[in-house]
């Protein structure tokens, strides 16, 4: 069991608060999630999520033009300088006060800062030299506005800066001394907040945008009384000119208020966003109303434009929102959304490809693990979803709710197809599938029994009773389809539920029972308890052959509003919830605390403990408060400061005391707690995920090697590898262009092997090759054309070497559900095909380029099919359904087909 997990990404949250950025290309976008920053790319359609971590949600954060340099600030001013291609931290700093925007000059070689109603300009830290004593060094300080600055532009020749504050006016600034008689403008007129002033592209109008919806345009012109004076002389004098007002606009929202706006210069774009979620495109100077669209009854908060002017990128925090629009063509490129509560449960899909996330708000979201993008969102349960799981076979996911329902999906078309019941209406708090996806089991903590329903008709066949308390928690074995089932009665039962019956007796636990994992085959039961222990059974015998004291592995945090130390806390020493590792050989268990641990079953003993967050606005983060924040009251950031914003809707609160959210439920606002709600290991052994308040983390294993020098010597290089392949000897250019671990080489040698040695090839393979090319046949038949040449590889390898390979099945875990992937998309693809191309194919192979009557055409046709359909095809062919049917004529008639040695021609791809 390989304990050599890592990060690697952050899903079900897209955005908390913050700037949006777009890079220099404007193919990926960048955004803040809590205390990390998440990057979507919009082309390729994947996402990712850097390791690091702020001590605080990060308040701004923008990327140099160049895209190399990513500087993030949380609220607390703290800074870190990024290298975003290598995704390393560079430098940490600390600017002591907070800081609303932050942006990169136009050459990169600067930054300029908005610290409360200050103005900085430092220099940015140079890329060349690893080492500096003082990387970050401050270049200019303007002093001006008398309240906190809002936002901060730079000007395209990178001389000058617009800042717009809460004072009601925007002030021009000059970076360089040479240029300070032209600046030291002030911007006033404005009867509420500047929210945002730009240039225009040629520099010579500014436009300011109020909180109250008015755009003034600014122009340098000559002093009222100096104009006829100007024409006269052939040199301007730039005494006499002044900035002056030429154009006003409004724009009209009934009583909801700019949140947000950008301008996009070359275009000469301006986007609005309001209180109310509606965004409005303008084209600048006629200030003419292109669109009017909205995203939502909450406000946009953030808005962004990419370089081109075509995408805009919109975030709204209230609920997580993140949306990248194309104004053009009035589409989505990106339409993203977490969920609005706490996420309660998570599961796996058998493919190890999705997981699926159950939460408070009654939603049940599907997201992919590779893009990490929300697939679909399920909308169907009226109260909170208590539990989700799939069954093993087909794409069927269960969930329980407490509305009283199990509700079955067909997650091909999206759709609720079954609602289960009871005989009265009860909350489920539990949910467990049959491997044979033929019953679902539930439990309550309203009633002491198990209902068990049948899938196909929905009926309920059975209550399970004998539990003396509410059932807590069900698990299924994946093999033996054994159930067990643990109660507030501390209690652990076995049950055979198409036997009706229990195995064993009762299996008493000395404390209640929070969690429940069966290993795959059946054998053992893993249980957690209140008072930290994790205890492992045997189900045969029902007697304890483990147990594990978890109590001294836990980083227990302390609360704001504690008045114990985190030392004396038994609030959190137990984990809530544990999962067995695909071989079961590994527990991984969380709970309400910030710690996640890995266990080793056999030795009993903590293999690697991963830190939840360590975000300082969660509670339980810090074991040690501030004692400098601490009186005779409490702590000083347990006082409620929102009366004394500045904006009317900081000021009003319309929170409602949440179910999970940490705190005290009785007080109007609940500070979140820290906790892991649900965890999992992938079918694919690879990696497991926590559903967290933070998100849903994912923890893999590191495949991603980009250089691997296994037996490497001075001999192999890319140029003996081709030489091997011109002589012929493709099992010692594959295995060479293996080891060289270039993907174009081994692609190069894959399509250059001639079919007739392939069986030579695969059997000759040593083994430690075999799962890295079962996982290359994987990703490069995505994308191939070459159907039938992939699936003769795959036959011949796992023919060669299946022994072994069900000898370690841990090690091919993750190889073969990638080739099952690729068959179940092909397989249909295919079969659709035969079936629209049947008599076109028919009539193509019938002809030859003479011309023949219709009666030997029939007869050649009979007589090839008689020739075709030998004794085995006969026999399938009246076993198989009629898609296996399509599937097994359209193989034999493409045997016939004739292959070349190498597939580098097209023959064969037009044929298929």
């Amino acid at each position: 069991m390989k304990a050599d997990f890592k990060f690697s990404n952050l899903l079900g949250t897209v955005y908390r608060q913050g700037d949006l950025v777009f890079s220099r290309d404007g193919t990926q976008l960048l955004s803040p999630v809590g205390n990390r920053v998440s990057v979507f790319d919009l082309i390729n359609n994947k996402s990712f999520t850097f390791e690091y971590e702020h001590r605080r949600d990060i308040a701004t954060l923008d990327l140099n033009c160049q895209s190399t340099l990513l500087l993030s600030i949380d609220e607390d001013g703290r800074a870190i300088l990024t290298n975003f291609k290598s995704r390393t931290v560079l430098h940490h700093f600390n600017f002591k006060e907070h800081c609303y925007r932050v942006k990169f000059s136009p050459d990169g070689k600067l930054f300029a800062l908005a610290c409360g109603r200050f103005l900085h300009i430092w220099k940015t830290p140079s890329t060349t030299e690893d080492r500096q004593f003082a990387p970050f060094v401050r270049y200019r300080v303007h002093a001006g506005h008398f309240q906190d600055i809002v936002s901060l532009t730079w000007s395209h020749d990178g001389r000058f800066i617009l800042t717009s504050s809460k004072d009601l006016t925007a002030r021009l600034w000059s970076v360089h001394s040479e240029d300070k008689q032209l600046a030291s403008v002030t911007f006033a007129g404005h009867r509420d907040y500047v929210l945002g002033a730009f240039f225009s592209s040629d520099q010579e109008k500014i436009y300011t945008m109020g909180k109250d919806g008015a755009l003034f345009q600014w122009e340098f012109t000559p002093k009222p009384g100096d104009e006829d004076e100007e024409e006269k002389e052939d040199e301007p004098d730039i005494s006499k000119y002044s900035w002056r007002i030429t154009q006003k606009h409004f724009c009209y929202n009934e009583r909801n208020k700019v949140k947000c706006v950008t301008f996009h210069a070359p275009s000469n774009l301006l986007v609005i966003g309001f209180s109310n979620g509606e965004f409005r495109l303008y084209d600048l100077p006629h200030f003419t109303l292109l669109q009017q669209l909205s995203m939502g009854q909450n406000s946009v908060d953030t808005v962004s434009i990419n370089s081109s002017g075509e995408w805009l990128a919109f975030g709204s925090s209230r609920l997580g929102q993140l949306l990248v629009y194309e104004w053009q063509s009035e589409s989505y490129v990106l339409k993203q959304q977490g969920h609005f509560d706490s996420m309660n449960s998570l599961t796996y899909s058998p493919d190890g490809s999705r997981v699926v996330t159950a939460s408070e708000d009654g939603k049940i979201k599907v997201w992919d693990v590779v893009s990490g993008f929300c697939l679909v969102t399920l909308e169907g349960h009226t109260s909170s979803v208590t539990q989700v799981q799939f069954a093993k076979r087909g794409q069927v996911l269960f969930s329980s709710s407490l509305d009283g329902t199990v509700r079955a999906w067909d997650l091909i078309r999206y759709r609720n197809f079954r609602v289960f019941t009871g005989a009265e209406r009860i909350q489920f708090s539990c949910l467990a599938v049959d491997p044979s996806g033929e019953v679902v089991c539930a439990g309550s903590v309203d009633s002491f029994d198990i209902h068990v329903w049948s899938v196909q008709t929905g009926q309920l066949v059975d209550q399970l009773a004998g539990h003396e308390g509410p059932v807590s928690c069900l698990s299924f074995s994946q093999e033996t389809g054994m159930l067990a089932s643990a109660s507030w009665d501390k209690t652990i039962r076995i049950w055979s539920v198409f036997g009706r019956s229990q195995q064993v007796e009762p299996i008493e636990v000395y404390s209640d029972v929070l969690a429940l994992a069966a290993r795959a085959d059946g054998e053992q039961v893993a249980v957690s308890t209140l008072s930290g222990q994790i205890s492992i059974f045997d189900i045969a015998t029902a007697r304890q052959v483990g147990s594990v004291d978890c109590r001294k592995d836990i980083i227990a945090g302390r609360n704001l509003e504690d008045r114990f130390t985190a030392k004396n806390s038994a609030r959190s020493k137990f984990f809530t919830t544990i999962s067995y590792s695909f071989d079961g050989l590994a527990i991984v268990a969380g709970g309400n605390n910030n710690s996640i641990c890995l266990y080793d079953v056999a030795n009993e003993v903590l293999l690697k403990r991963f830190i939840v967050s360590k975000n300082m606005n969660l509670n339980g983060t810090m074991e040690f408060l501030n004692s400098s924040r601490l009186t005779e009251a409490g702590s000083l950031d347990l006082i409620d400061t929102a009366g004394e914003n500045s904006d009317l809707e900081d000021r009003i609160d319309n929170t409602v005391p949440g179910s999970n959210r940490g705190g005290d439920l009785s007080t109007r606002r609940v500070r979140p707690e820290v906790r892991v709600m649900s965890i999992q290991f992938s079918p694919t052994a690879t990696a497991f995920a926590a559903a967290s308040t933070e998100g849903l983390l994912v923890y893999s294993v590191d495949d991603t090697i980009v250089f691997d020098p296994f037996d490497l010597d001075v001999d192999v290089t890319p140029q003996t590898t081709l030489e091997s392949l011109q002589n012929k000897s493709y099992l010692e250019a594959l295995v060479m262009s293996f080891r060289l671990n270039e993907k174009y080489l081994i692609s190069k040698i894959y399509e250059s092997i001639p079919v007739s040695q392939i069986n030579l090839v695969s059997s000759n393979l040593p083994v430690v090759y075999v799962s890295r090319i079962l996982r290359f046949i994987a990703e490069y038949s995505m994308e191939s054309q070459h159907i039938e040449f992939n699936l003769l590889w795959i036959n011949a390898i796992i023919s060669a070497h299946g022994a072994f390979m069900s000898l370690h099945k841990q090690d091919f875990s993750f190889a073969l559900r990638s080739i099952q992937r690729f068959l179940g998309r092909v397989a249909k693809d295919v079969v659709r095909t035969s079936k629209t191309n049947k008599y076109a194919y028919t009539f193509l192979t019938s002809t030859d380029g003479n011309l023949e009557s219709e009666a030997q055409i029939e007869g050649k046709l009979s007589e090839d099919d008689r020739d075709v359909d030998d004794d085995d095809d006969d026999e399938k062919m009246t076993t198989a359904s009629e898609d296996e049917q399509e599937w097994l004529g359209f193989e034999a008639k493409v045997r016939q087909l004739p292959l070349n040695d190498g597939i580098e021609s097209d023959q064969d791809d037009s044929l298929i």
